[in-house]
Order: C-alpha cells, then sequence, then structure tokens
C-alpha cells in the first residue's frame, strides 16, 4: 500500500513543480567584467554595441547603479552574500574570511525553494563557506542541465573578454579607430592610451556579442516568455582610475532588466521598455533583488533591498562604496553618493590613489602615465591620481563628471559635504564597519575563530565596565597614521610617543610607528631601530603574513624617500613555502621595489 502512496506524492511533486515554474520566472544574469557604462545605450558614440543597444529598447536601463566596490572579490562578495563586505571583514581583496554561521549566500535561498542554481564559472568571494548555494558553478554550468525542464532556474554566465587584462593582450581584429577614442582629462593624450582605450571597447563590441548568444538561446528553448534578463557589468572599466578607484568612474556600472510581460507585476512602477531609472541602487541589492523576483522574502539581515519583485522599497536616498587593501598594497577608502555628488573619505591620506601596484601597472596606459609623472610631464588633473590624496574628496557630476576638482574645501559646498560625511558615518555604524580595526588585527581575531560580529564586540562595543570607548590599540594605530599625513610641527611634538611605540606589544601599531619614525626623526638611532624593526617583521610566516606585508610596504616607502635599507632587507624571502595561493604574488611584487 506504501508504493501507491509514493507515486501519488511524486505526482503532486511533479505538478507542484509545474506550477511552480509558470507563476515564477526564470532569472538570467548575464554579465561582463571591468567596464563601465561605456555602451551605445547609454551614450556612447564610440562604442559597438548593437545587440545590448537593441536589448535596452525592451528594457529598463538603470544611469545609477554601482558596484559598492571597484574591484572584483570584494564587489562580488557583495553580491553573493547581500551585505556591505566591511561588515563582516571581507573588504580587503582576496581576504579570504570564514562566512559568519548565520550568513546564507542568496542562491541557496533559491535552490531551498526550488530553482535550478548554476554558475559559469567566476566565483572569487572573499568568503569562506561550506554551501554557496550552486547546483553546478563550473565551465559546463548551464539551466539546460537541470534534471527537470520545468523547474524554474537562476543561472548566470560571466563574461571576462572585457576584463583588464585583456586590454593589454595583442589584439588581431582592432576595429574602433585610437583616434577617436575618448580620452579622459586625467590620461595623457598619447598614442599608447589611445590604443588601450580603442582596444577596451574592441572588447567591449565582444561582450556584446557573447551577450546576444545567451539570448538566442533562450529564444530556441521558448524561455524568453517566461526568463527575466538582467545584464550588469562589474565595477569600471579596466583602464587605470576605473578599476580600483574609490570614485564613480571605478564603481558606475551599466545595469538592464527585462521583465516579460506575464511577469510584469513584479516590474517597478517605473518599468518601461527602452526606459530609464534614476534610482540609485548597487550590488548590494542584486541579492534581495532577485530573491524578491523569485517570491521569497529576502532575510532581514541583508543589507541590500530588491528594487524588483514582489518585495521591492522605495529608493535610497545614498548609495554606499568602500575600498580596501588592493592586492600587495594596504588602503582604505568610502564613498558616498547622492546621485550627483560624490563624497571619498580617505582614511590613508598619505597614499595615492594610485598606488604602485604590480598587476595595474601591466598595463603599458599604466606604465606611460606613471613614467610621465615622474618625468614631471603632467597638468595637475593628470597627476593628482599619482599625488598623496587628501582625506576628504568631494564631486559634482553635473559640472565634472570625470571627478577632477575637489570641492571638499569649497564654503559654497559646505552644507552638501557635512550631509554626505554624516550619511556616511550613520551608514558605517548601522553596519558595523569592520575596516578601523587594522587588517593584521583582524585576522588574528578570525584567527581564533570569531566571527566579525564578536571581532566587532572585542573592540568597540561596551566593556564591563559599559564604557563605550574604541580598544586603545585601534585608537593608538590611526594616532599613528595620522602622523604619515600630519605637517611636521605636529609630527615632531608627537615622536617621542611614536619612539616609544616602537616597542608596543601590538605589532601592526609598532609597524606603524617604524614607518613614521624612520621617515620623519631626527634621531639616527630611533630611525635604525625602526628600520631594523620593519626588517623582522617582514618575514612570514614567522609573523602573519598581511602584517609583513604592511611592513614591507613601509619599507618601500621609506625607499622611496630616498633613505637607504640595510643589507638584512635583501635577504627578506619573497615567496616562503607556506603562502597561501590566493596571496602567492604579493610579497615577491612589493619586494622587487627595493630588494636587489
Amino acid at each position: 500500500m506504501k508504493f501507491p502512496k509514493l507515486l501519488t506524492l511524486l505526482a503532486l511533486f511533479c505538478l507542484n513543480s509545474a506550477l511552480f515554474a509558470k507563476d515564477r520566472p526564470n532569472i538570467l544574469w548575464i554579465s561582463a567584467e571591468d567596464h563601465g557604462p561605456h555602451l551605445g545605450c547609454y551614450g556612447d558614440e564610440y562604442a559597438t554595441t548593437p545587440n545590448l543597444d537593441t536589448f535596452a529598447k525592451r528594457a529598463l536601463r538603470y544611469t545609477k547603479a554601482s558596484s559598492n566596490a571597484p574591484v572584483c572579490a570584494p564587489a562580488r562578495t557583495t553580491i553573493i552574500s547581500g551585505m556591505y563586505p566591511p561588515s563582516l571583514g571581507a573588504h580587503n581583496m582576496r581576504s579570504r574570511v570564514p562566512s559568519p554561521s548565520y550568513l546564507k549566500f542568496f542562491p541557496t535561498y533559491l535552490r531551498e525553494a526550488g530553482y535550478y542554481t548554476t554558475n559559469n564559472n567566476k566565483e572569487d568571494y572573499n568568503l569562506l563557506t561550506d554551501d554557496k548555494g550552486w547546483d553546478d558553478s563550473s565551465k559546463t554550468a548551464h539551466w539546460k542541465n537541470r534534471p527537470n525542464p520545468d523547474q524554474p532556474f537562476f543561472a548566470i554566465f560571466n563574461y571576462t573578454a572585457s576584463h583588464e587584462s585583456q586590454i593589454r593582450n595583442e589584439n588581431k581584429n582592432p576595429q574602433h579607430d585610437p583616434a577617436l577614442a575618448p580620452v579622459p582629462p586625467y590620461h595623457p593624450d598619447i598614442p599608447e592610451v589611445r590604443k588601450d582605450w580603442a582596444q577596451y571597447y574592441d572588447r567591449l563590441t565582444l561582450i556584446d556579442n557573447h551577450f546576444q548568444a545567451r539570448l538566442d538561446e533562450l529564444e530556441e528553448a521558448g524561455l524568453a516568455e517566461d526568463t527575466i534578463v538582467i545584464f550588469w557589468s562589474d565595477h569600471g572599466s579596466g583602464m587605470p582610475r576605473g578599476k580600483r578607484y574609490p570614485g564613480w568612474s571605478g564603481l558606475h556600472v551599466a545595469l538592464m532588466v527585462h521583465v516579460p510581460e506575464k511577469f510584469k507585476h513584479l516590474a517597478p512602477s517605473e518599468y518601461l521598455p527602452g526606459g530609464t531609472s534614476d534610482r540609485l541602487v548597487s550590488f548590494v541589492d542584486y541579492a534581495a533583488t532577485t530573491l524578491s523576483l523569485a517570491g521569497i522574502k529576502p532575510p532581514s539581515y541583508y543589507h541590500g533591498k530588491a528594487f524588483l519583485g514582489e518585495y521591492q522599497t522605495k529608493a535610497p536616498a545614498f548609495s554606499f562604496g568602500f575600498k580596501g587593501r588592493m592586492d600587495e598594497r594596504p588602503d582604505s577608502c568610502r564613498t558616498v553618493t547622492d546621485g550627483r555628488y560624490v563624497y571619498i573619505r580617505n582614511y590613508y591620506p598619505h597614499l595615492p590613489h594610485g598606488q604602485y601596484l604590480y598587476y595595474q601597472q601591466q598595463t603599458n596606459t599604466t606604465n606611460m602615465w606613471y613614467q610621465l609623472f615622474n618625468d614631471g610631464k603632467l597638468n595637475d588633473v593628470q597627476s593628482a591620481f599619482w599625488q598623496p590624496h587628501p582625506a576628504e574628496e568631494l564631486f559634482d557630476l553635473a559640472s565634472d563628471p570625470h571627478e577632477t576638482v575637489n570641492l571638499a574645501a569649497s564654503k559654497k559646498h559646505r552644507k552638501k559635504l557635512n550631509q554626505l560625511r554624516d550619511a556616511l558615518q550613520q551608514h558605517q555604524n548601522r553596519t558595523r564597519d569592520l575596516s578601523f580595526i587594522p587588517e593584521p588585527m583582524l585576522r588574528e581575531v578570525m584567527a581564533k575563530g570569531e566571527s566579525p560580529a564578536e571581532a566587532f564586540a572585542h573592540y568597540f562595543e561596551p566593556n564591563q565596565n559599559r564604557k563605550k570607548t574604541p580598544n586603545s590599540k585601534i585608537s593608538k594605530y590611526w594616532r599613528l597614521v595620522e602622523l604619515l599625513s600630519s605637517k611636521p610641527a605636529k609630527i615632531e611634538k608627537a615622536m617621542p610617543s611614536a619612539i616609544a611605540a616602537l616597542d608596543d606589544k601590538e605589532p601592526i601599531v609598532a609597524v606603524t610607528a617604524a614607518e613614521v619614525v624612520a621617515l620623519h626623526s631626527s634621531d639616527d638611532a630611533a630611525r635604525s631601530k625602526a628600520i631594523d624593526l620593519l626588517v623582522e617583521y617582514s618575514h612570514f610566516p614567522k609573523y602573519e603574513l598581511i602584517l609583513s606585508i604592511y611592513a614591507i610596504n613601509a619599507l618601500n616607502h621609506i625607499h622611496d624617500a630616498g633613505i637607504e635599507l640595510p643589507d638584512s632587507a635583501n635577504d627578506i624571502e619573497q615567496k616562503p613555502a607556506e603562502t597561501p595561493d590566493w596571496a602567492s604574488a604579493y610579497r615577491p611584487r612589493a619586494l622587487e621595489l627595493f630588494q636587489d
């Protein structure tokens, strides 16, 4: 008697699956790496993207979409988690931190609801977890492989033809004339730069062809009217001061959504084929939005808000961005925009946006631009990228779309500066931004098994006496960082404290103190001690990996300042056997700048 019951249950399951497929849409994401909205449908007359332009005529095009982070791994972490990575300790490039136990990647919710979930094929998340939510994540992953043809699917196809690395590859079939390339004012207008911009646009044409191939598959399978198609690009262009730049040229992305007629009830009120939306949307919203399209209520702990589907929300007033360590170069910036003005808060103002980053320098434009800067052949706008940046920057995209005129000191814009500054501070408090904990300290805490929330409580929340004061190690670290960009009188006054901090038991405090002393102390003995300390902390695995990279960066800065390093600096091992794969190139790239 049990066997017929089982058949009945199976029949009901199949019936429910078929109904489920009819009631809920398939969702197809098509994404392309390292390019902003440089498409014909976005008004770029140099672009050759006929398929995407045609798609835009029957889709809603978002004009103010943002990637939250200007580089792939942190940006992708934002998408998959539905949360701002700084709240998870996952904001640094390839930081590889454990995911908290409560967090489910959004494909997991889709899979649990009956969707077939595929990713073809890049992941590159900063969070480590046993379940990423994919039925298949591989080069062969495809919605066609679902076991039941009536099962709804969520599928991603990610294309790398536009990736930064492709700009510097040999182009055997050039299509765009370099002489006509739109060179932004922050780049030098030289043949090498024009050639790279032309090749970048050639790559966008390849993406356009790949995109159409995926649409054709839907049509051939008869699923076009059952599938919501979303096209998006992955942060700014691979050209320098696009990718890795925390301003709008590094964060602004293309985003277009097509909702078939049968699912128009899931579209936003402003949806119109061929229309545009000025709503501020960003990568952090993609998880909640995709769940909303599938009829799944987004979890309350997600930071992102749905802009499509059953659970869509009202438009936000601001969009937020972040930048942490980029490969071998520590950095810390935060961005907020209201859609017109962009505010950037730089927490390491002693460093330029254009730090000498090995991978970025492989692009010919970057090398030529850097050489011209060193030769003193650039104007002020072109030089700014390579110079230390101020703590605060404010740009008006309406009058200055390339972000070349900093309005932060303008009395006329003081009200707007204060508004965006306050919005950013509230956002950081609300999302519990962990970036104020130096990465070596954060990694030390996580190595002990603490979650990011535990790390936040450990350093910032009320202690046993219920006094809400920052951890003294954190405060000391940031006071020393501030000295790296302070005026000489302030540095001289603080020098005794900096010298004393060379003996601090917290390694990152001692490393930062050593950089201050080595660069600014007039005491030869203290400077020598500081440099020797940095050489010592540069050794891995004796000291934590990222701590050693901070120490090596400090030695880079000292060497760049014309201060001689001891012979022992040449003995720092570039790539110890214990170096994890994700960081295998970081130490060699940073060390090569001063080792003989």
